[in-house]
């Protein structure tokens, strides 16, 4: 049996470097060097774009933490950028060129990878397929795959800041649904004149990010979901009347109706997590700490994802795919990487690392691999296979994904810490249970 893995970028590689090193034989499709994104220019696999930063090393992060679970699933992308890291403090940061060429030269010389250059453009529904194509996938797959789909695809991330619950002023805010329509399913962050005027110059005059050459060419699609900025440069009314609006609330503790309101909206099914709603933005994240943390109860947040606005193809994961990233409706096809709504590059890896290795059980005869909901993989893994939000949006590791502690505790380094601690010991015992090989 031999599975096609479609896009040789993190994703695609580590779901190649799982199947391969549990006897299976795998094609590895990549269009370069005969094609090439708008964002990519190298002929190395596993190329980074935008960043060569990793992110944070300390096991008391969510990047830390997912690093630590990838390295015991026996991540091929968490060892060779060990290998070709450079100097960056705290962070994980690698020689981009070095670490794709060392990428590429592990797939490369491994006996049962083989590597099929040029560009794919249909899906066949009767072999074992891994879609892993990216962010940028070229349009004519992209095509078929909205086709696949159902039309669910998206070719722009527009997407607004998410916050933990437990960071929020709660003697600041309401709960309430506008008209009480609803079980108060809104967090409502009240503002008087004087705060929300305050608001407005801070962000109307914030300083935006810049965009990447292959964003540009889609920042037409952004009319469509104005940027809250970009809105409130059209007047100091634009908001108030927009995302802004105080009609049908009112604020319990003193009986009228708001100058402004800005609304949370829950983001995940434990609630600890909830987004602003109507904040697409594109300023620069310190920009968004800074005057978002103007909002009233948002003083103190903690921001789990800012807001951002590029090219991003995602597919609208809860709906289409099982635990285990295979299509509800299409038993042999998988998804793995950004394109099934994770965000980030080790984020991708771990999806293409656990895709690789649920297809490897189910070869085997197997039951799927039951991830525990404490451990980023698991959360993360949860969060693009259901149950979704309405608006369902691409998400990076964050430790808001993750159930709380029983005891709460004030110092959050140590409570990080703890709660990473927690979910490794729970996916170490699970992979035993599971007959999973854990690297060390």
């Amino acid at each position: 049996m031999t599975v096609h893995v479609i896009g040789a970028g993190l994703a695609g590689c580590e779901a190649a470097w799982a199947l391969a090193n549990q006897g299976i034989r795998v094609c590895l499709y990549e269009m370069k060097p005969q094609r090439f994104s708008p964002a990519h220019h190298s002929e190395q696999f596993a190329e980074l774009v935008c960043s060569n930063s990793l992110k944070a090393r300390r096991l008391g992060s969510a990047a830390g933490m997912l690093k630590e679970e990838m390295r015991m699933l026996g991540s091929l992308t968490v060892a060779c950028a060990e290998a070709t890291s450079v100097a960056a403090g705290g962070a994980l940061a690698v020689d981009r060129d070095a670490f794709s060429a060392l990428v590429t030269k592990h797939i490369r010389a491994h006996a049962l990878i083989e590597v099929v250059s040029g560009e794919v453009t249909d899906i066949p529904l009767d072999r074992l397929t891994v879609i892993a194509t990216g962010p940028l996938t070229s349009d004519a797959l992209a095509a078929r795959i909205s086709e696949l789909c159902g039309g669910t695809l998206s070719f722009y991330d527009a997407a607004a800041p998410i916050v933990t619950y437990e960071s929020l002023d709660l003697d600041r805010v309401f709960f309430a649904a506008r008209y009480d329509r609803g079980d108060g399913d809104y967090i409502n962050c009240p503002f008087n004149k004087e705060e929300y005027e305050a608001f407005y110059e801070a962000l109307r005059t914030a300083e935006p990010a810049p965009l990447h050459d292959f964003d540009q060419a889609e920042k037409r699609v952004y009319e469509g979901c104005m940027p809250i900025e970009i809105m409130a440069r059209r007047g100091p009314d634009t908001i108030r009347y927009g995302p802004l609006k105080p009609v049908g609330l009112r604020n319990p503790r003193t009986g009228h109706r708001p100058w402004a309101v800005v609304q949370l909206r829950r983001e995940n099914s434990a609630g600890t997590l909830y987004n602003l709603v109507g904040f697409q933005t594109n300023l620069r994240f310190g920009e968004q700490k800074r005057v978002f943390s103007m909002i009233p109860g948002l003083a103190h947040a903690e921001f789990m994802r800012y807001g951002v606005m590029h090219r991003n193809t995602f597919i609208g994961s809860p709906w289409l795919l099982d635990e285990t990233m295979r299509m509800r409706e299409h038993d042999r096809i998988y998804f793995a990487g950004q394109i099934t709504g994770v965000e980030g590059y080790m984020e991708s890896a771990m999806s293409g690392i656990l895709t690789g290795r649920q297809i490897a059980r189910r070869l085997q005869g197997k039951e799927p691999l039951k991830l525990p909901l404490d451990c980023m993989c698991g959360a993360l893994l949860r969060y693009v296979s259901g149950p979704a939000c309405a608006d369902f949006q691409p998400m990076g590791a964050n430790m808001g994904l993750l159930p709380p502690l029983d005891e709460r505790m004030k110092d959050k380094q140590q409570r990080y810490l703890l709660i990473a601690q927690r979910g490794l010991a729970h996916l170490r015992q699970t992979l035993v249970d599971s007959q999973e090989v854990i690297m060390v």
